[in-house]
């Protein structure tokens, strides 16, 4: 193991499949002790969880419904409890309710907004009891925030673009603290959700100056190099990792 990240914790949520699993490995490879929520996937997350425990790292899976602020605030009070502190937040957990504005229901409207951007607020603020000078608030938005080329995106563009608002108030009332906020905002990234030999990814690619998905370990990356001591003067940023989509 690395130990950029020794004796840290870190708290992601959504971190069973995809990108966030790829964070929690990256993470704990750096030597920080993990703990993670899932919703539904309790297969994956034990298995993540065991193969960290395996090589020699700390993880604690916790099931909990991002959108749910009470359940969210109690995996976090959980994970504090259990290794004493958090000392990096990574907001993963999100939805993507996809169609044109006039198909998409306001329950879909609600969900998007309450996972996406409720969430963050949630977390981020029931963290700060826990979190020292030198913490991370780190958020997973999307290239999206920037730009939406297509239509059927707008209420997922809307919530990925309101974090870049909130990172920017958030970097500025815990610059004293010593806290660091920002924003890595990935493009298309092969994961089961958008699989790179997917419909539409031909379609992506021509957008793209790299024509390509990345991969989720390429992601967990740029979230380890923000989470790290190197990155301490880098906050109220929005961190593009897409390809050139947005160039």
């Amino acid at each position: 193991m690395a130990t950029n990240l020794k004796n840290k914790v870190a708290f992601v949520t959504g971190g069973a499949r995809g990108i966030g699993a790829a964070i929690v490995r990256r993470l704990a490879r750096e030597g920080a002790v993990v703990a993670f929520t899932y919703r539904g996937s309790i297969d994956q997350a034990t298995a993540l969880a065991a193969s960290i425990k395996e090589a020699g790292g700390q993880a604690l899976a916790i099931q909990s419904d991002a959108g749910d602020a009470a359940a969210l605030k109690q995996a976090i009070h959980q994970a504090a409890s259990h290794f004493g502190k958090i000392d990096i937040l990574i907001n993963n957990a999100g939805v993507l309710k996809f169609g044109p504005i006039d198909t998409l229901s306001l329950e879909d409207f609600d969900q998007t907004v309450d996972v996406n951007v409720r969430a963050v607020f949630v977390a981020s603020q029931a963290v700060l009891p826990h979190m020292g000078a030198g913490g991370r608030i780190i958020n997973i938005g999307s290239t999206n925030a920037d730009r939406m080329p297509f239509s059927g995106g707008a209420v997922y563009a809307m919530s990925k673009s309101a974090l870049k608002g909130l990172v920017q108030g958030m970097a500025r009332d815990l610059g004293p603290r010593g806290i660091t906020v920002n924003n890595v905002q990935p493009g298309p990234v092969n994961t089961d959700m958008n699989p790179e030999e997917g419909d539409f990814a031909k379609e992506l690619h021509g957008m793209m100056a790299l024509p390509r998905h990345a991969e989720a370990d390429e992601i967990a990356g740029m979230v380890a190099y923000v989470a790290s001591p190197e990155a301490g003067f880098v906050t109220g940023a929005n961190l593009m990792i897409d390809g050139g989509f947005s160039a």
